[in-house]
């Protein structure tokens, strides 16, 4: 791996650690503005929805005009967006500002495309588990700084997250070269962002069936994290420090298998077979979690729900990287993030219509159907897998 792919995980990193610094607080800060569960969900689902159009449109124009100057705007979004939230004083500039995020976010995509520009194909799987563990990282630090953050106040910590985003602009702007070869032709018109590409992608061969595939693996675990959190704390009677905790204890556990995992099971399985494998693991782990309302029991289901989970999109977007053409590598994993940002913001409002506060019992729900819902997504992706396994 180059020195410009270790500047892009480092941008990777600071960008998870930036979007990790909320995941304990969202649900919380929602709380604190008298929001509902169901409300709180479509705080969620605003950010994701806003995504969902922005990314194929950040994924075109990446191909256009080059990857910097996109990543460049993604990030001074994120920036902007969490200082109006930090500052909020109504539900409604909460909510304005988490759109503005959204509609911004192609961070990942944007980085995901230049690790796809500056890695060879025999080593892409690798260059994807390396990014997943430099995001990861930042899954471990993102929460304790969070904590930290949250003893002055949940506002604090949106501004905090702000600051980190603008390291990584900063770092993107200075460091950060240009990394398309090839742009794609600009003749055409120059009003065609890739909107329609949202169907279109759909059609591509071998990344199509990819992109539903990761849609309903999306939806899945967005049922999963929305409801972790409450159940955690209002089911199993732990505080916010033991969350942290477990949200380190996934961040460490992603880390090892993005870097040592990946690379031991590429010896022996294709990218897909490690999908397949993953997937099984996620359905059984969910549906086991609430089966028992015990926390060693949760943590221990936790931890081998981690290791595997943690191989899904890395998996993903090799696949996707490797089918797609190399003047399209922004488009198809901006149309990749795109679905899986819709699915993020169908996944909250499914969970948050079938839970309630006065029964924390209900938390559990959507595991169960995350679990259910899982399954049915592994026998889809067993069915169609000779459509998504690229030549070799």
């Amino acid at each position: 791996m180059n020195r410009i792919f270790w500047i892009i995980a480092l941008v990777a990193f600071i960008n998870s650690l930036s979007f990790t610094i909320l995941i304990p607080i969202i649900y919380l800060y929602g709380r604190q503005f008298g929001l509902s569960d169901f409300q709180t969900s479509l705080l969620f689902s605003t950010y994701a929805i806003a995504q969902f159009f922005a990314t194929p449109i950040i994924g075109k124009l990446s191909d256009r005009f080059g990857r910097k100057p996109l990543l460049i705007i993604s990030l001074a979004g994120t920036v902007i967006a969490n200082l109006f939230a930090g500052t909020a004083t109504t539900a409604t500039t909460l909510f304005l500002a988490r759109f503005l995020d959204g509609i911004t976010g192609g961070n990942n995509a944007v980085a995901q495309a230049m690790i796809s520009d500056v890695t060879e194909p025999e080593r892409r799987a690798q260059g994807f588990g390396i990014y997943g563990a430099a995001m990861g990282l930042g899954f471990v630090l993102g929460p304790a700084t969070s904590l930290a953050a949250q003893q002055i106040s949940l506002g604090t910590a949106f501004l905090v997250s702000g600051s980190v985003a603008m390291i990584a602009l900063i770092i993107t702007t200075f460091l950060l070269p240009e990394t398309i070869k090839s742009k794609e032709n600009q003749a055409h018109n120059i009003f065609d962002l890739g909107l329609d590409n949202l169907i279109k992608g759909l059609a591509i061969p071998k990344v199509g069936i990819l992109l539903i595939i990761n849609f309903f693996i999306g939806t899945t675990f967005t049922l999963f994290t929305f409801a972790f959190q409450p159940y955690f704390l209002n089911v199993l009677k732990q505080d916010n420090q033991s969350l942290t905790l477990m949200f380190l204890l996934f961040g460490v556990l992603g880390v090892i298998m993005q870097t040592w995992g990946v690379k031991i099971l590429s010896k022996y399985f294709n990218e897909a077979k490690i999908l397949l494998l993953s997937l099984c693991v996620r359905s059984f782990s969910f549906l086991l979690m609430p089966v028992f309302p015990i926390v060693s029991y949760f943590v221990f289901v936790s931890i081998v729900f981690s290791l595997f989970n943690s191989l899904v999109q890395p998996m993903i977007n090799t696949l996707i990287s490797l089918n797609a053409k190399p003047e399209e590598q922004g488009t198809a994993l901006g149309l990749n993030s795109s679905y899986l940002s819709v699915s993020n913001g169908v996944g909250p409002v499914i969970a948050g219509m079938l839970v309630s506060q006065a029964n924390p019992q209900t938390y559990s729900y959507p595991l169960y159907l995350a679990g259910l819902l899982t399954f049915l997504v592994l026998l889809f992706a067993i069915a169609n897998r000779k459509r998504y396994i690229p030549i070799q």
